[in-house]
């Protein structure tokens, strides 16, 4: 069997679980269809020979299509304030009979909430609780750590759930050891940084970031300390995606987002992003006293 028949046959395969994701991703049929589509597209252009899962590599592939879908849905679409919250979910022009078929089988209402959700949010709950993707494989994805995946998908079980989003009762002292960090990078106090940080700390910066600071992902506490040491003097607290982070911003346009992943009074991840496009799709808002 040549090459090209063995994938095409490999693709078929998977496409019904790969049409599965994209609608539990995007709520959407004719959506779906485009994601699985280019995905396609995308294998039939990649040399697959190094690739031992093609099933995981496709579901990574079509997760990273849709989170770029709902990304750029996100910053183009403002819907009128009288339109139904579940207005976008399904395209019952498109195939009312399929349309009515698959979102009977995922349940209209867990669409309806997931539509609430925040790209990353979404994107991290579906891959994890809906299909079992581990958090280390769902993180680069959509460019975080791990534990700050797990967070992500954690806050979106809570309101798929309809847990109230209660006030973080911890949330003065995670603003204590935040707020610390920034005084110790800011005053070059090693002693300080490591203080605040958990031994096994991770520091991702997407690639942009990276270049900013001439610094790829490290782990450990000594590491990560040496690396912040007399950093951050144009740094602002801020909330950012709903944890607690540090902003930069240069004439009034945000340039770097740093987010804390905090646990145990320890801070266990550092999360840079300074890539444009992934700024735009972030919410923040800065902590002034």
């Amino acid at each position: 069997m040549d090459e090209k028949k063995w994938l095409t046959e490999e693709f078929e395969a998977n496409r019904a679980h790969l049409r599965a994701a994209a609608y539990r991703m995007l709520g959407s049929g004719s959506e779906a269809e485009d994601a699985v589509q280019e995905a396609w597209l995308r294998l039939s252009r990649t040399d697959t020979t190094g690739v031992g899962n093609l099933g995981g590599w496709l579901t990574t592939v079509v997760a990273r299509i849709c989170l770029d879908m709902l990304r750029a849905r996100k910053t183009r679409r403002e819907e009128p304030l009288e339109a139904p919250v579940h207005a976008g979910i399904a395209d019952p022009a498109n195939d009312p009979e399929r349309e009515a078929a698959f979102a009977d089988s995922v349940g209209l209402a867990l669409l309806v909430v997931l539509q609430t959700l925040a790209p990353a949010e979404r994107v991290a709950f579906v891959l994890h609780d809906m299909f079992d993707l581990p958090f280390d494989e769902i993180a680069p994805i959509i460019g975080r750590s791990s534990a700050a995946t797990r967070q992500l998908a954690s806050r979106a079980r809570r309101r798929v759930q309809g847990v109230d989003e209660a006030p973080d009762v911890d949330f003065g002292r995670k603003r204590t050891i935040a707020e610390a960090f920034l005084t110790a990078s800011r005053n070059g106090d090693l002693e300080g940084l490591i203080a605040v940080l958990a031994p096994d700390v991770v520091f991702r910066p997407d690639a942009t970031a990276a270049r900013f600071g001439t610094i790829g992902e490290m782990r450990g506490a000594a590491h990560v300390a040496e690396a912040f040491k007399g950093r951050a003097q144009a740094a602002e607290i801020a909330i950012v995606d709903g944890e607690l982070g540090f902003v930069v911003e240069i004439k009034g346009q945000l340039r770097v987002v740093v987010a804390l992943t905090i646990a145990d009074g320890r801070i266990a991840a550092i999360d840079a992003i300074a890539d444009p496009d992934h700024l735009e799709q972030l919410d923040y808002s800065i902590l002034r006293n």
